[in-house]
C-alpha cells in the first residue's frame, strides 16, 4: 500500500527537476499524476514514462501557469484521472543575476506572474473545484526568507509565496485543507548542473553546504509525499527548508 494511494496529484513544471522528482515520487506512492511542461514537452513524456513504470496513469498537458484559460485546462485534462486531490505548485522562474538598479519592469513582472501570479491562479482553479480536503504544497526556495543579493525580483516573488501560503492555509482551514511550503536549497536540476559540476561549484558547496552535496529531485519528492499524504493532515500553514544545512551554516565565521 503506498501512502497516496488512490490520489490524483498535479505537478506543474513536471517535465524535469524538482517537479519530475515530485511527480514520480508521487507515483511510487501509488498517486496517478497530471504532468505539466511549457516548453519542454519531451521531459514532460520522459515523466510521464517513469510515471507509467511505476504502475500509475499519467497525463500530459501544457500549461501557461500566468494565463487563466490554460490553467482551467491543466484542470480539465485531469478529468478522466478523477480530478485533482493534490496540488504542487512548482514551475517558476530561477531569473538571472542582475544589479537592482539593471532589472527592467518587464524582467519584475514576468518573475511575479510566474512565481506568484502562477501558484494564485492554481491554487484558486484547485479550491473552486473541491467542496472539502484537498492538499496544496508550494515549492518555494531558502530565499523565501534569506534573500540574495542581485535576486530582488526573485526574493520578492518567493518571500511573498510563503506569506501567501501561510495566509491561505488559515482561510482554507475550515474546508479541510493543507497548505504548506517546501523550500529547497541548491538541487541537481538542469539548470544547476553546470554550476554544480563546475570547480568554482564545488568549492562552493564544500565551504557552504555542511553535508557537503546538493539535493536530489527525489528528496524533495519524498518530504512532498509526506506533507500530501495523511501523515501530514495535520501539518499546515508551514515552510520547510530542505537545504542541507545551507541556512544554518549562514553567518558563520562573522
Amino acid at each position: 500500500m503506498g501512502r497516496l494511494d488512490g490520489k490524483v496529484a498535479l505537478v506543474t513544471g513536471s517535465d524535469s527537476g524538482i517537479g519530475r522528482g515530485i511527480a514520480v515520487t508521487f507515483a511510487e506512492e501509488g498517486a496517478d499524476v497530471v504532468v505539466t511542461w511549457h516548453t519542454d514537452e519531451t521531459g514532460a513524456e520522459e515523466t510521464r514514462r517513469r510515471v507509467e513504470a511505476c504502475g500509475r496513469r499519467a497525463v500530459v498537458t501544457r500549461l501557461e501557469v500566468t494565463d487563466e484559460a490554460s490553467v482551467a485546462a491543466a484542470f480539465d485534462a485531469a478529468k478522466p484521472l478523477g480530478g485533482v486531490d493534490i496540488l504542487v505548485n512548482n514551475a517558476g522562474l530561477d531569473g538571472d543575476s542582475k544589479p537592482f538598479a539593471e532589472t527592467t519592469t518587464e524582467d519584475f513582472d514576468a518573475m511575479i506572474k510566474t512565481d506568484l501570479y502562477g501558484p494564485f491562479f492554481c491554487a484558486r482553479e484547485f479550491v473552486r473545484r473541491r467542496a472539502q480536503g484537498g492538499k496544496i504544497l508550494n515549492i518555494t526556495s531558502v530565499h523565501e526568507a534569506t534573500p540574495a543579493p542581485e535576486y530582488t525580483a526573485y526574493n520578492a516573488a518567493k518571500g511573498g509565496l510563503l506569506a501567501w501560503t501561510r495566509g491561505l492555509a488559515l482561510e482554507l482551514a475550515d474546508k479541510g485543507m493543507t497548505v504548506n511550503a517546501i523550500a529547497p536549497g541548491l538541487t541537481r536540476t538542469p539548470p544547476t548542473r553546470e554550476r554544480i559540476e563546475s570547480e568554482e561549484g564545488q568549492k562552493a558547496i564544500r565551504e557552504n553546504i555542511p553535508l557537503r552535496r546538493p539535493a536530489e529531485p527525489r528528496e524533495i519528492g519524498r518530504l512532498a509525499v509526506y506533507l500530501a499524504s495523511d501523515d501530514g493532515d495535520y501539518v499546515t500553514g508551514q515552510s520547510f527548508v530542505i537545504d542541507g544545512g545551507l541556512e544554518a551554516n549562514w553567518g558563520q565565521g562573522a
